[in-house]
């Protein structure tokens, strides 16, 4: 186990044009901590992985693993492991053959080659599997088969690259228990990417979110957070429209009136919502988005409705345990996630509340003004 610092890292894959990929990224990765990058594709996720890996180099900036500098240290030299998207299992090896396989060339003793790999298998529900081939496994069993090779190696720091998108929506969240379950028995330093951030909510003890690098940005390092942190406390709208499943709505507006209370916000639909924000670094006049969860909504006649605002159904999904209302507003895409048997339809009027402490307020820059609640009733009922 170890700690793992980013100072000042950039990463450019060709400096003649001057287009970074990653920029200004500082991390503190504590020693025991279950790290998540996530982003959008070409945010530079997988990058600043292979990077802490090994496997890319680093432009300029600083990178430690367990206090010493790894700059120009060699792959092999770093003590960490990887886990990648693909099993690269040696179809014409068994389990016990797969896993044992680096630790042979690195002329480790049959006897601690065994142990290691009875106890990796031990923990990860190989060990009745050991005599077969990897075609003779499923897809779940074949990754567990690739983080058991990762285990017996006993590496300071765990990487995995997208580990589970190869599997199917129940292996995923088979496997993403069964890699927490990995994490508590080791409690080993944990670097994960992922572009799904229900995977980085359920996992992290952390979460790096990253962007695409706009060229004029300084960094494309987001926010860096404990998951709720992210959820209730977004820095900007990235993030508030990133983390979180469905999506954060936004809808436009200006400031109407700020108090000590909060603000009050002129919509472009001429409605005005009262939010639990505080404003006061901004002025009344000044253009706002406002931003609202489809979990956060509620009826009108709900006692924390205080704003409503009405939207055109396209498409009402009800899925038994839940339902998804889609609409527009303004012509502007809104969701709603309700109880299972509210009564909408496509092609009706709805009116739904909105919860002053339930806002999110960005300026227009989109980084978000401080919100003075956490909101926590859920569903439109």
């Amino acid at each position: 186990m170890a700690e793992v610092v980013l100072n000042s890292v950039r990463k450019n894959y060709d400096p003649a044009v001057h287009q970074d990929t990653l920029r200004d990224i500082n991390l503190n990765i504590k020693d025991g901590e279950f790290v998540v990058f996530v982003g959008p594709s070409g945010c530079g996720k997988s990058t600043l992985l292979r990077m802490i890996a090994g496997l890319e180099d680093i432009t300029s900036g600083e990178l430690e693993i367990g206090g010493k500098h790894m700059n120009d240290v060699p792959p092999v030299g770093r003590n960490v492991g990887m886990v990648f998207q693909s099993y690269a299992l040696y179809p014409h090896m068994d389990l016990y053959e797969n896993m044992a396989f680096g630790l042979k060339l690195k002329k480790v003793e049959k006897a601690e080659i065994k142990k290691r790999v009875d106890a990796a298998s031990d923990i990860l529900g190989l060990t009745p599997l050991l005599d077969r081939k990897p075609k003779a496994l499923s897809g779940g069993q074949r990754q567990r088969v690739a983080i058991g090779r990762c285990i017996v190696q006993q590496p300071a720091v765990f990487l995995f690259d997208e580990p589970l998108s190869n599997l199917d929506a129940a292996l995923r969240v088979k496997m993403r228990i069964e890699i927490a379950k990995l994490h508590k028995e080791l409690e080993s330093t944990i670097i994960y990417v992922t572009h799904d951030q229900v995977e980085a909510m359920t996992l992290a003890d952390k979460i790096v979110v990253l962007s695409p690098l706009d060229p004029n940005a300084a960094t494309n390092l987001e926010q860096f957070g404990s998951p709720l942190e992210l959820y209730h406390n977004p820095a900007n709208k990235f993030v508030g429209g990133f983390i979180g499943s469905p999506k954060m709505n936004f809808l436009k507006g200006e400031l109407l009136e700020i108090s000590d209370a909060g603000c009050k916000v002129k919509l472009t639909t001429g409605d005005i919502i009262s939010a639990s924000i505080d404003a006061s670094r901004a002025q009344v006049g000044d253009e706002v988005e406002l931003g609202i969860r489809p979990e956060h909504l509620v009826t009108t006649d709900h006692p924390h409705a205080d704003s409503c605002i009405a939207g055109d159904v396209m498409v009402a999904e009800h899925l038994g345990a839940e339902s998804f209302i889609y609409m527009t507003i303004d012509e502007q895409d809104f969701t709603v996630k309700a109880e299972a048997e509210v009564d909408v339809h496509a092609g009706q009027k709805y009116q739904i509340g909105i919860p002053a402490d339930a806002c999110y307020l960005f300026d227009a820059n989109e980084q978000a003004f401080p919100r003075k609640a956490k909101y926590t009733t859920s569903k439109l009922t």
